[in-house]
C-alpha cells in the first residue's frame, strides 16, 4: 500500500475550500468582525445555514451576535440573505433587535428598523421584558429616538414581577432624558415622531429616496422610475429643491400618485408646504422607513 503524496499548502487550501462549510465558520467570522470572510463564505456557500445557533453561547445566531457586537456591515450583509430569520431567540428569549436595544447598538437597531422583513420589535424575553423596557432601563436614548422616528410600534408593557413600565423603570434608574422623551411620545406620538425625524435628519433621507423615483424628460414631462440609487437620489433632491414651486408640486403629486395640480401665484408656496408636510408625515413614509 502506497502512502499518498503529501499535499502542498496551496493544495490543502483548495481541498478545504472544496468541503461543505459548517455554519459555525460563518458565526466565528462574524464574531471576529471579519467582513470580508463573511462575504466570501456567503458567496461561495449560498446554501449555508445562516440561522445556525451556537449552543455553546446560549443559542445565539450569527445575526444576533453581529447586532450585539454592533458590526453593522455584517448585519447589513446578513439581512440581505433571503434565508435569514430575523426573530430567532437565544436561550434567554432575546431576539437580534432585543440584543441591539439592550446593548445600545444604535446603528444595528436602526438597520433592523429600516428592514422590510417582518422584524418583531416587541418580542418579549423569557421573563416578559420588552426591548423598549430594556432600552429605557439602560438609558439607550439614541436607540429610542430612532425607534420613535421609524414609526414602528413600541410596547411599553410591564414584565412579570415588575410594577412599572418602560417610563417607570427609566425614572427609577435615573434615566431622566429617556423618561421625558417617552412621556412626550405617549402624550403626542405624531408630534414627537416629527421632532425626532427633524433632529435625526430623517427628512432629507426620506425625501431623497422619494425624489429618486422621479426622472425628468427633456420637454419637462415626468416619468416614474424604480431606481433608488442613494447618490443619484441625493443629487436629484438638492436639484429639485431649487426648482419652481409649481414644478416641485407636480413632482410630489406624481410620487404619491395624485392628479397633477398647479397653484400659481402667492398661494403656491403655502400649498406646496402643506403638500410636502402631508407627504412627509403620511403613513406612506412610516410604512417605508428610509
Amino acid at each position: 500500500m502506497t502512502t499518498p503524496a503529501r499535499l502542498t499548502l496551496a493544495e490543502y487550501i483548495v481541498f478545504l475550500d472544496s468541503l461543505p462549510v459548517h455554519p459555525s465558520r460563518l458565526y466565528f467570522a462574524s464574531e471576529n468582525g471579519d467582513v470580508e470572510e463573511v462575504k466570501e463564505i456567503l458567496m461561495k456557500n449560498p446554501n449555508v445555514d445562516v440561522n445556525w445557533k451556537n449552543e455553546g453561547k446560549k443559542g445565539k445566531t450569527t445575526l444576533y451576535d453581529a447586532c450585539e457586537s454592533g458590526y453593522d456591515a455584517i448585519v447589513s450583509i446578513l439581512l440581505a440573505h433571503p434565508g435569514i430569520d430575523v426573530n430567532l431567540k437565544d436561550m434567554s428569549g432575546y431576539t437580534p433587535f432585543y440584543s441591539a436595544c439592550y446593548c445600545g447598538k444604535t446603528s444595528s437597531a436602526r438597520l433592523l428598523l429600516k428592514d422590510s422583513k417582518a422584524v418583531d420589535f416587541n418580542e418579549r424575553d423569557v421573563d416578559g421584558f420588552t426591548p423598549l423596557w430594556r432600552a429605557a432601563c439602560w438609558g439607550r436614548l439614541d436607540v429610542i429616538k430612532w425607534w420613535i422616528a421609524s414609526g414602528r410600534e413600541m410596547d411599553f408593557g410591564e414584565p412579570r414581577n415588575e410594577r412599572t413600565d418602560a417610563i417607570g423603570v427609566a425614572k427609577r434608574r435615573g434615566q431622566t432624558e429617556t423618561a421625558t422623551l417617552l412621556e412626550r411620545f405617549q402624550s403626542n406620538a405624531t408630534k414627537t415622531r416629527h421632532a425626532m425625524r427633524v433632529e435625526l435628519g430623517w427628512y432629507d433621507e426620506t425625501a431623497a429616496e422619494m425624489f429618486a423615483l422621479v426622472v425628468f424628460v427633456s420637454d419637462g414631462l415626468l416619468q416614474i422610475n424604480n431606481t433608488k440609487t442613494t447618490i443619484l437620489a441625493a443629487r436629484f433632491f438638492k436639484m429639485a429643491r431649487r426648482l419652481p414651486l409649481e414644478l416641485q408640486m407636480i413632482i410630489c403629486h406624481s410620487v404619491v400618485g395624485l392628479p397633477k395640480e398647479i397653484i400659481a401665484g402667492k398661494d403656491s408656496e403655502v400649498a406646496f408646504k402643506s403638500l410636502a408636510a402631508s407627504l412627509l408625515w403620511s403613513s406612506f413614509f412610516t410604512s417605508s422607513p428610509p
